[in-house]
């Protein structure tokens, strides 16, 4: 397995970009300088992360998020703890 995480990731088991073996390893997000708990996805290529929005839900109830643009810096929280 690979070092560096994938260029974009979600913790929704529905999206296409769920990988659950590199979510169970652990993924850290530090977005503009700040680490973020609360990343739902994220893209590095394009510079936005989808994050929730407190603990309200959609009328699927699954959480609602926003989107925010910014330098996002995924890592690996294994490597870092090292």
């Amino acid at each position: 397995m690979s070092d560096t995480p994938p260029d974009r990731l979600a913790t929704n088991p529905d999206s296409p970009f769920y990988n659950a073996e590199l979510l169970e390893r652990g993924v850290g997000i530090r977005f503009k300088g700040v680490e973020k708990t609360n990343v739902d996805e994220y893209c590095v290529s394009e510079g936005w992360v989808r994050v929730t929005a407190g603990k309200t839900l959609d009328r699927k109830g699954n959480p609602m998020t926003i989107k925010l643009q910014g330098e996002v810096v995924p890592y690996f929280r294994d490597i870092a703890e090292s």
